[in-house]
């Protein structure tokens, strides 16, 4: 993937036209089969595998008829890339010349991914020579497909090109195919995922193929992890390199840069998930938070009304106990919050400055909504129309996105801080009160009030929300909205067989009501989820749950060659087992690889106060994978790196001239 480019075959390289098969462009599936025959025969696949997020290689054999033993004479390699550029090389040992007949059946239907990725892609296009290769027309779109050397033969009908390679004795000869998309207008070629923003592509001259435009560069250091469990130092690489695959440029501003949410249900702008990679990934830079915050400013509310300064975000399925959620509410109140902590990791003022006043906006959108007229649950913010219900995710969202930017109104001297730290004062008491269910156990958090105050006590992951409070100055974390004993009745139930799958932590409790395992909301393990958790616990004292956590994230990437889904089945670890995917998962994901840098980073403890020029150093004293190195981290936009010793001591070995360490 190196979008808006990706590629998907099974492990053997064919493309075979079933399924999701196809190389990809602007969401449109270019080609749909490329499937390979030589000498009459498949080649015999004995490896494929990923080389990088945009790369893959297939390593196969070639038997020929009348070949005598086990050792076959021809293989080959098949390097593929992700902007739709393949190279087939064949090789031989033979001791004498070799005519190898090749031939290469292409097809497409030109279908849009979002139809492909729910099996209705449409019927296969018919074919026409086109130079040296084949062409395939649809409304508006061409796909062509041209190849080095030429083929000897070029069939349309059955999309057929053919070949006589001539091997000398030890020799090698390579085909290449270039894939291209052409368009009949200057419209540009966007596509609409379901529940996106719209991401249109650059323009193109009519009838002229798009050619490989430069990757956007990765928005983020070149970190790397030395741990002394090497499936750490795995993982943290693979998740930064599927997140640069993920990487887009934002058409109203190129120098703009975020991440799509995943592969295949949104390859665009998904305003909560873009928000959260950023924010995972601030320890690695601020360029990521700062593009991110840029494309989705120009998105906000800017009409007078209920919605004036709201960033729009499509409904999300809540589970079976609730109504759908509103993705707008969470990546609003979640913009103030990551340009409060971006500023303390060290975003320029400037940019800082640039970006307020759309957190601003965001903020005083926060105050309407939780004080409207004779509404009698007014301090709290409904969640996702007014009346309720109150979930308490977004209580912590809104809790949060109040202190942080408070924090944020009084570097500037703006007067609505104070007012806004009062809202926060008042939430905690009543969410205290109001959303404490008592039980046998001790009692746990409701997940939300109905529209008449009614808690629904079911116990789910999206109560990790409770512990991530948000980074204020001095390397300080901002208060909760739970007590001290609620956090530790919280901490116990998360560490409970019931939620926590020994893979991560479930989507909701085993024993509560619509429990499914491979629900999306009600008991599939969340990455995400996961990773606020553990971090959530550290930064709250309990570090043994903590480590659980870590652990159990790390032994399931192990499972997924460290290419982790957005979620999978929270069924019950066993001896020998492994996590089963979610079959709606994407895969890669933002969030998932982003919560696999934050899950690791954390542990090391690092609180930046870059305007304060201080940063705190608070490792996991238990060290739950060992010694650790980070080196390539950014604190103040200049190199940071720390290690932490198997005694959960940590030291500072590089950082920006003048950064104190602090408490």
């Amino acid at each position: 993937m190196a979008l808006p480019a990706l590629a998907v075959s099974p492990a053997s390289g064919q493309l075979t036209g079933h399924g999701m098969d196809g190389f990809y462009r602007d969401g449109r599936r270019v080609l749909s089969r490329c499937e390979l025959r030589v000498a009459g025969d498949e080649p015999l696949v004995v490896q494929g595998r990923l080389n990088g997020a945009d790369r893959a290689r297939f390593l196969g054999t070639i038997r020929r008829a009348g070949e005598r033993g086990p050792d076959p004479d021809i293989r080959m390699e098949r390097l593929r890339s992700a902007d739709g550029t393949e190279r087939i090389t064949f090789h031989s040992s033979s001791a004498r010349p070799v005519r190898l007949p090749v031939e290469i059946r292409l097809g497409t239907d030109l279908a849009e991914l979002g139809a492909v990725a729910v099996g209705l892609p449409g019927p296969e296009r018919e074919a026409a020579v086109h130079g040296s290769g084949l062409r395939w027309s649809g409304p508006g779109v061409h796909a062509v497909v041209s190849t080095s050397p030429a083929p000897q033969d070029a069939l349309a009908s059955p999309g057929l090109l053919r070949w006589e390679l001539d091997l000398p004795p030890g020799g090698r000869r390579t085909i290449e195919l270039q894939t291209a998309l052409e368009h009949d207008t200057g419209a540009p070629a966007g596509h609409r995922c379901p529940g996106t923003v719209l991401i249109p592509g650059p323009r193109t001259r009519p009838g002229v193929p798009r050619t490989r435009s430069a990757r956007p560069p990765r928005p983020w250091t070149a970190a790397r992890l030395e741990c002394d469990d090497h499936r750490a130092d795995a993982l943290m690489a693979a998740s930064l390199d599927d997140l640069h695959g993920l990487v887009m440029r934002d058409p109203a501003a190129a120098a703009d840069i975020y991440v799509a949410r995943g592969f295949p249900w949104r390859c665009g702008l998904a305003p909560v998930e873009a928000l959260w990679a950023a924010r995972m990934l601030l320890p690695l830079g601020t360029r990521l938070a700062a593009g991110t915050l840029r494309a989705l400013a120009r998105s906000q509310q800017a009409a007078p009304g209920a919605d004036f300064g709201r960033i729009p975000g499509p409904l999300r399925d809540a589970g079976p106990h609730a109504p759908p959620s509103c993705t707008s509410i969470e990546a609003t109140l979640l913009f103030p919050t990551v340009l409060a902590e971006a500023r303390r990791w060290g975003l320029p003022e400037q940019e800082t400055e640039r970006l307020l006043p759309v957190a601003e906006r965001c903020l005083r959108w926060l105050r309407t909504v939780t004080d409207p007229p004779g509404d009698s649950r007014g301090g709290y913010v409904p969640d996702p129309a007014p009346g309720g219900p109150y979930r308490c995710e977004t209580q912590a969202h809104a809790h949060r996105a109040a202190l942080l930017g408070a924090d944020l109104l009084e570097a500037v001297g703006s007067s609505d801080a104070a007012a806004l730290r009062d809202w926060a004062a008042d939430l905690r008491t009543s969410f205290r009160t109001d959303f404490w269910w008592e039980d046998s156990a001790g009692g746990r958090p409701a997940a939300l009030l109905t529209a008449d105050g009614r808690p629904v006590p079911h116990l789910g992951s999206t109560t990790v929300h409770l512990l991530d409070t948000g980074l204020l100055g001095g390397g300080a974390l901002a208060p909760g909205l739970l007590d001290a004993t609620q956090v530790d009745q919280l901490a116990r139930a998360w560490e409970s067989p019931a939620m926590d799958s020994g893979w991560g932590l479930r989507g909701m409790g085993v024993r509560e009501s619509g429990y499914n395992p491979f629900g999306h909301r009600s008991g599939a393990v969340r990455v995400h989820d996961t990773a606020i958790a553990a971090v959530g616990l550290a930064a709250a004292g309990h570090e043994r749950a903590a480590g659980a956590l870590t652990r159990g994230i790390l032994d399931a990437a192990d499972s997924f060659a460290y290419r982790l889904p957005e979620m999978y089945a929270g069924e019950q670890r066993t001896a020998g087992g492994v996590p089963a995917p979610h079959p709606a998962a994407c895969r890669p994901a933002a969030v998932a690889a982003a919560a696999a840098v934050h899950i690791l980073v954390a542990l090391a403890g690092l609180r930046p106060d870059v305007p304060a020029g201080t940063v705190s150093v608070r490792p996991l004293g238990t060290a739950p994978l060992g010694a650790i190195q980070l080196t390539g981290l950014s604190v103040a936009e200049q190199p940071f790196a720390v290690r932490v010793s198997r005694l959960g001591m940590g030291m500072v070995e590089t950082a920006a001239e003048g950064l104190q360490l602090g408490s």
